[in-house]
């Protein structure tokens, strides 16, 4: 094949899950739905969290950022795919996947990182309860949250960077819907040990390690429950992680499940069609799990509810009176 030693002027050409021109209303109408449900879902939670004060904790402050990153992560791929489809344009450029694969593993990594610091979070609420506002206290979580962002921007960077040395084929066809690292890294034409050995050093340090320490919290927190004597006390400590739990399932067991399927199958479409579940479903689902399951989260959302009524309320009574004073 012929390589592209000009790096900068690649273009790739996105497939996307059909090339038939009947589905793609049904298509953009459907992810259109599925992010706007995302994007509001979110940004409620955020808002019950910041009105407020009662949820002004360390657990509700790390589940307001987790709400922000799945709205990011969701619009680094779904508002470029539902433009591609309304154009009828499929071709991303070298720099514009670049960017877009940056983000979207940045942002996919730091979802992995609230979750786990999530559960050290409900691990220290519930094994050393006495010891939680001590160990929890606004400068640590503020060390956790900056920590989180510094290793994910370092070594996505550096993920990305690495992109950089190779060089390309002609044929730049990528039968996917977003520029995904390993599908970017499968149509270079030259030498990728190095990349692959930095990308699965990096998976490795930032979702086996993480993962890992999800698994050993929840080992831990089950085991403090089964020691608890009344069964009303067992269901109190579990309603407090139930909903976190959920979430770690939903995004953990999708996630598998792509990479289980991309290795059991070679057919790329069905792969991408898998990649849907946990990059746009997965961020759609979780306000509803806090939502439905979370008491504190539900009783915040409908205080949230009555004050956006009570200023629409002032807002119509102020429009009323200021015409009434201009009619007399």
């Amino acid at each position: 094949m012929e390589t592209e030693n000009q790096t900068y002027a690649l273009e790739f050409f996105l497939l996307g899950f059909t090339e038939d021109i009947g589905v793609q209303p049904l298509l953009f109408g459907l992810f259109l739905s599925m992010y706007l449900v995302t994007f509001i879902g979110n940004m409620l939670i955020i808002l019950a969290i910041i009105s407020d004060s009662h949820l002004h904790t360390p657990m509700y402050f790390f589940l307001s950022n987790l709400s922000f990153i799945d709205i990011c992560f969701t619009s680094t791929t779904v508002p470029k795919m539902l433009q591609n489809i309304q154009r009828g344009i499929k071709i991303i450029t070298f720099e514009n996947c670049l960017s877009q694969m940056y983000f979207f593993i940045l942002f996919g990594q730091l979802d992995n990182s609230f979750l786990t610091v999530m559960a050290y979070d409900r691990f220290v609420a519930i094994c050393y309860p006495l010891y939680y506002t001590v160990i929890m206290n606004t400068r640590f979580c503020g060390l956790l949250l900056l920590t989180s962002w510094l290793l994910n921007v370092l070594f996505t960077l550096l993920e990305c960077l690495m992109v950089l040395r190779l060089s390309f084929c002609t044929e730049l066809e990528m039968p996917h819907f977003f520029c995904e690292l390993n599908q970017v890294i499968q149509l270079a034409c030259s030498d990728t040990f190095l990349n692959d050995l930095v990308m699965y050093f990096i998976v490795g340090l930032l979702d086996v390690i993480p993962f890992t320490g999800i698994l050993f919290s929840y080992c831990k927190i089950i085991s403090s429950i089964l020691r608890i004597s009344t069964t009303e006390g067992k269901y109190k400590a579990f309603s407090t992680c139930g909903s976190h739990l959920s979430v770690v399932a939903l995004f953990y067991g999708t996630g598998f499940g792509v990479y289980l399927s991309s290795a059991a199958t070679q057919n790329s479409r069905a792969n991408a069609i898998a990649s849907v579940m946990y990059t746009v479903v997965t961020p759609m689902l979780n306000p509803f799990i806090y939502s439905l399951k979370n008491k504190d989260i539900k009783q915040a959302l409908k205080k949230l509810r009555n004050i956006i009524y009570i200023k629409r309320y002032c807002q119509v009574y102020k429009s009323a009176q200021s015409s009434n004073t201009r009619r007399s």
